[in-house]
């Protein structure tokens, strides 16, 4: 529905002149009693009549937009239903164009072919519904199968629950002491075996213990004699053709070197000078501290003699740290990292880690050489094989490799081995190695690596130094074993006292049990009668379970094949209503082809009707606008007349009410109260101008209605009041408008 705005102006009703005003004030007070009563009594009036006028026009004006808004919804269902009729018209028209013998003839065919398919599909359909209906039946005999297995299911479970039930009551008339030497029968003997482990055992400790007191007696006893045999003699030749050598590493005296060392040969016959000793093939763990600190000592007071020959006074030493700190390093960049030094023939290896000694040497804020040496393999037709570790492999592998370092170490390492067992200071050009300290580890290939420290008080590399005598070193392994071997002694008699008291409770728990067991033989049968039929139900059970699983699993497989069936009849009914929606389609168009003529007739006669029912909705709608701008008028001019009336009502009531505030006494003065009106009057028209001025300003373009009313009646009553009352009355209510939406 459309909206519509309406503003109503009112305009002000015509007055008398302050002079009118003036000689009316002069009248006698009751005249003027009269005169006010009258008046007001006359726009009371007014104002009723004039509010009723109103409401009848809202009325009129709101039938009148009732009736555009029917007709205007009228003339939008005549228009759809004229472009509906056309669209009709237009189909018919083409259908009649169609609707040659031909194509009668070709349709009326295809209905027939069709036809044939729907009765196809129709049978299919009845054929499917036959095996869904077969499917149907296996599946509910399947169904009774399983209920069937399902009960008999129940029911051995109730057996076995009765018979756990049965087994539960006989075994609690066992009396408790019984069940309880039962108990200790159990307890003691699983404590005499424990005992009798332990025992075996300890004494297997012991027995350890006791060849490690007696190979660290046997290495006390032989290591003096190899501290003493077991040290590298240089030559004064072999010294100075070395001295010359580091102090200018020349090619000649490079070659006076490999002269004066007699190369390999001379490193054999070192080797073959090493002490043997029976004592020393004892196996031990190359990474237990006190095999390090026995190797490490060894091998500095090999390099400490030989700098002594060498005319050096600053000492190697060895240390627990410097060891921990060798195997550390050789675990984490060698062994954890597959790095094979050497290789598997000694020519494929991949050499030192560079990276991981410069990472390590950061980690602990020092600077490190390392020496390596093939440890415990022996080179055999250019492979490495792992020898035994025993003391002898470990302190030969020591001395061999330090031996190697003097006297087989030239081509591309250019004796980089003696250099740095001979420099001071510095090594391999490398200054910061003013505290040397060595620590020695194996990786898990063999190889031994000799890791060269600069101990300092930050990175405490010289801390827990060990003694460089080889004999104490012994002694501390010595010491060592007989205080494990003591250990395990002492455990083993504990243990050995333990199983003599768990025996003696095996004997005591079996007296018991024994003596209940002939006072309660009955008690034992039923025992054993409880626990068969337990047994049997337990057995009838899993064979029905087993059954009932068949049979569910053949439920299954019949609800699969019902499920299937009716998918397969789902879809040849689908298939069917296809067909069948096919025919009706095709039997449409045969009916139109043969009906063409009438169709169009009806279609035509269809369309002009919309037509003629739009021509009429539409004239029915114009003269419902018509009368709703006639009605919109009468109601704009209801309310200007209600307004002015409002208006002549406020002005008659102003005026009353000052006139009745005048008494008998007062007459006297009514000279003085036209001059005060006239003057009021005066300032009062000026209000009212200004007011004027701005109404219309407000108003422009706005035209003056017409008066309604008595005009006699209206002229009397604003004569009494005069201009001045008509400004205060239109102070006091203000301008009005009338805002009307539809």
């Amino acid at each position: 529905m459309n909206k519509k705005k309406m503003i109503r102006l009112t305009a002000l009703v015509g007055v008398a002149t302050a002079t009118g005003v003036v000689a009316e004030a002069n009248q006698a007070h009751a005249a003027t009693t009269t005169t006010t009563e009258t008046t007001n009594q006359t726009t009371n009036a007014s104002v009723e009549s004039t509010q009723a006028a109103v409401d009848a026009a809202q009325s009129t004006f709101d039938t009148a937009q009732t009736s555009v808004d029917s007709a205007q919804a009228n003339v939008t269902s005549a228009s759809n239903n004229v472009t509906s009729a056309s669209a009709a018209l237009s189909s018919a028209i083409a259908n009649k164009e169609a609707a040659t013998s031909e194509n009668i003839a070709s349709a009326t065919s295809a209905v027939s072919s069709q036809a044939v398919v729907v009765a196809s599909a129709s049978q299919a359909v009845s054929e499917q519904a036959g095996v869904v209906s077969a499917a149907a039946s296996v599946q509910a005999s399947a169904q009774a199968e399983v209920t069937s297995a399902s009960a008999s299911l129940s029911s051995s479970s109730a057996n076995v629950a009765s018979a756990t039930s049965a087994l539960s009551a006989a075994e609690a008339a066992l009396t408790s002491d019984q069940s309880t030497a039962a108990n200790n029968l159990s307890a003691a003997e699983s404590a005499a075996s424990s005992a009798s482990a332990a025992v075996s055992s300890d004494q297997a400790a012991v027995d350890n213990a006791q060849a490690a007191v007696a190979s660290a007696q046997a290495i006390v006893d032989a290591v003096a004699e190899v501290q003493s045999s077991d040290v590298i003699n240089m030559s004064v030749a072999y010294i100075t053709a070395l001295k010359n050598y580091l102090a200018n590493p020349s090619s000649a005296n490079a070659a006076a070197l490999q002269e004066v060392a007699k190369g390999a040969d001379y490193v054999k016959e070192l080797q073959q000078k090493f002490k043997s000793d029976a004592s020393l093939d004892v196996v031990v763990d190359p990474s237990d501290p006190t095999v390090q600190e026995a190797l490490s000592v060894y091998a500095v007071n090999l390099i400490n003699h030989l700098r002594n020959q060498y005319g050096l006074t600053t000492a190697f030493g060895a240390s627990a740290n410097a060891n921990v700190a060798a195997i550390d390093f050789v675990k984490k960049y060698y062994d954890d990292e597959d790095w094979n030094i050497f290789g598997t023939t000694g020519s494929d290896g991949k050499g030192h880690n560079k990276n991981g000694l410069d990472a390590y040497a950061d980690q602990l804020n020092t600077s490190i050489a390392e020496d390596a040496g093939s440890g415990l393999t022996t080179w055999v037709n250019g492979k490495a094989t792992m020898a035994t570790t025993t003391l002898h492999n470990l302190l030969y592998a020591v001395y061999s490799d330090i031996a190697t370092m003097l006297f087989d170490d030239g081509g591309t390492n250019n004796w980089s081995h003696a250099q740095s067992i001979f420099e001071d200071g510095t090594i391999l050009g490398t200054d910061g190695f003013n505290n040397v300290y060595l620590g020695v580890a194996f990786d898990k290939y063999g190889y031994a690596h000799y890791e060269l420290y600069n101990a300092t008080e930050g990175n405490h590399l010289g801390n827990n130094a060990y003694s460089l005598d080889v004999q104490t070193a012994a002694q501390a392994l010595l010491t060592n074993a007989q205080a494990s071997l003591a250990s395990a002694k002492a455990s083993l008699q504990r243990m050995t006292t333990n199983l003599m008291v768990a025996k003696a409770a095996v004997v005591a728990a079996q007296n018991q049990l024994a003596a209940l067991e002939n006072s309660s033989a009955n008690d034992l049968v039923a025992v054993t009668k409880a626990r068969t039929q337990l047994a049997s139900a337990e057995t009838s059970y899993q064979t029905a379970l087993a059954t009932y699983k068949q049979k569910e699993e053949a439920l299954k497989k019949a609800g699969d094949n019902l499920a299937a069936a009716q998918a397969s009849l789902e879809a040849a009914q689908a298939t069917l209503a296809t067909a069948k929606a096919k025919l009706a389609e095709l039997e449409e168009t045969v009916a139109n082809l043969t009906n063409a003529d009438q169709l169009l007739a009806a279609a035509q006669a269809a369309y002009e009707q919309a037509v003629a029912n739009l021509t009429t909705a539409t004239g029915n709608l114009g003269a419902a606008q018509v009368d709703l701008a006639k009605a919109e008028s009468q109601l704009a001019l209801a309310e200007d007349t209600a307004e002015q009336a409002k208006v002549r009502d406020a002005i008659a009531a102003q005026v009353d009410q000052q006139l009745n505030g005048s008494t008998a006494n007062d007459r006297q003065s009514a000279g003085q109260d036209a001059t005060s009106l006239k003057t009021n009057g005066r300032a009062l028209t000026a209000t009212v101008a200004t007011a004027s001025a701005a109404k219309q300003k407000q108003g422009a373009n706005q035209g003056r209605l017409p008066q309604t009313g008595n005009d006699d009646q209206e002229a009397s009553t604003m004569a009494l009041v005069g201009l001045g009352m008509l400004g205060m009355a239109t102070g006091l209510y203000g301008y009005k408008k009338r805002k009307l939406t539809k």
